[in-house]
């Protein structure tokens, strides 16, 4: 077996093994304020750091492109509460428009 297979199968089993214990965690745990305060807010952190890091990075370079004017044109859409259609048209056209005549 190849070290590939050997990282594939044990990430399987790891990824297995953190669903199997977040299935038997008791239900009053999960039922604790604190907890669901916490479970709502980490798909929001998650994401930000997702776009964030899209935005500003190339492999390990930080780089300032066409793709921080998009994210900042999105951003100023959001502010104006312009529809999500909107938001992201915008965004594209902003990076795109950038990209080519920049």
């Amino acid at each position: 077996m190849t070290t590939i297979w050997v990282a594939v199968i044990g990430t399987s089993l790891i990824a297995f093994g953190l669903k199997y214990l977040g299935h038997s965690v008791p239900e009053k745990y999960l039922k604790n304020e604190r907890v669901l305060r916490i479970n709502t807010l980490i798909p929001i952190v998650l994401l930000s750091a997702l776009v964030g890091v899209q935005t500003v990075a190339d492999k390990s370079k930080l780089v300032i492109d066409q793709r921080l004017a998009g994210v900042i044109v999105a951003c100023i859409a959001l502010a104006l509460k312009a529809p999500y259609f909107v938001v992201v048209i915008s965004a594209a056209l902003t990076s795109a428009a950038i990209y080519n005549f920049g």
